[in-house]
């Protein structure tokens, strides 16, 4: 039989393997994995442990892991082997076909240091850099706005969970505005919830570099969060502009979500033509606007400006996670659309690193 549990943090998938083997085994198993999947974006690990391998010796029990490895090869980043049985060298040998993962053999007491190498990442380290909005007025509303926290709080996580350097910045510096409405209750998540109550996260929110101070040359990626705030600051700000066309003349990937599209209003590429332009983007939709009640409030509308700029613009339904890349570039529809953008950008960044 395999027991199978997951060990966190960091999604490492432990199967201990005792006695015969069956199919059932491993439609348990696969059930197991891809459950965790359906919330999760990978498996950082996959450790087997077992001081022998009894059972498989059989060919239905190794056609069955070699399935359940085949199913989930793009999932799994590592594997760990912990035996000290001469099977892990054919487990290993039928496996690594079927992987871009790395595997490694430790020996059977060598259970704290296997967990530590699937949780230490060994893909190259990156420097990001997410720009915020300075912008607090809702237009002549006499109401707040500024960025959306969900759509820092997300990627933020997803970059300094993977071990990446982030930098935060703004025009003007220090505390940038927070929208209120995405600070309230009902538009708590999980990772807004752990931004507000992790004391470093608020101490870089609070001490946000100026945006005039930043070399791009320092940074791997740039990041841009929505919320309201940039349609009447970052879209019109020469620092920006200049910021993100250095960028891509760079080589360097750029992000944005939500309302970030919107500051490539006036960005040009290298032939000073419209940055967006023959691109596929993505930003806030127009229907999303209306239904958030803002259409007359808003200095001008993401999608339409996008297709203006010559833009080849896509969206999912309202408030569905939509992300969209093209070279370089990277939009995402929506808050929902933060995590994954944020993903997006990462592996961009990655590839553009050697690693160290």
């Amino acid at each position: 039989m395999l027991e199978f549990t997951m060990i966190e943090p960091g999604g490492i998938l432990r199967v201990t393997p005792s006695g015969a083997l069956t199919a059932e085994d491993f439609i348990g198993l696969n059930r197991f994995a891809d459950e965790y999947l359906e919330t999760h974006e990978h498996l950082a690990g996959l450790l087997i442990e077992a001081q022998s391998f009894p059972g498989w010796d059989g060919f239905a029990s190794f056609a069955a892991h070699l399935r359940f490895i085949r199913n989930h090869q793009k999932r799994i980043e590592r594997i760990a082997l912990v035996t000290d049985s001469s099977m892990a060298r054919v487990v290993e040998n039928l496996s690594g076909p079927f992987l871009a993962a790395d595997i490694r053999d430790f020996r059977f007491d060598q259970y704290d240091a296997a967990v530590h190498w699937l949780r230490t990442d060994h893909r190259a380290a990156v420097n990001l850099l997410i720009v915020l909005t300075s912008h607090a007025e809702l237009g002549t509303t006499g109401r707040k706005t500024g960025f959306w926290l969900e759509e820092l709080a997300s990627p933020y996580y997803v970059f300094i969970d993977a071990g990446a350097t982030v930098t935060l910045a703004s025009p003007l510096g220090g505390q940038p505005p927070i929208d209120p409405n995405s600070d309230a209750p009902d538009a708590a998540t999980d990772s807004t919830r752990r931004f507000n109550a992790d004391p470093t996260a608020q101490a870089a929110l609070a001490s946000t570099r100026r945006l005039r101070d930043i070399v791009i040359a320092d940074f791997d990626g740039v990041f841009y969060p929505g919320g309201h705030g940039p349609l009447w600051d970052l879209a019109d700000d020469p620092t920006s502009i200049a910021l993100i066309q250095s960028t891509l003349e760079a080589g360097k990937p750029l992000a944005a979500v939500c309302h970030g599209p919107a500051v490539f209003k006036n960005a040009k590429s290298p032939a000073r033509e419209p940055l967006v332009r023959g691109r596929a983007v993505t930003g806030f939709s127009n229907t999303e606007e209306g239904a958030a009640g803002l259409t007359d409030v808003v200095p001008f509308l993401v999608e339409d400006m996008l297709i203006e700029a010559g833009g080849v613009y896509s969206k999912a339904a309202d408030w569905q996670s939509h992300v969209v890349t093209d070279g370089l570039l990277v939009t995402g529809q929506n808050p929902a659309s933060s995590a994954s953008a944020a993903r997006a950008l990462l592996s961009l960044s990655r590839a553009t690193v050697s690693p160290s």
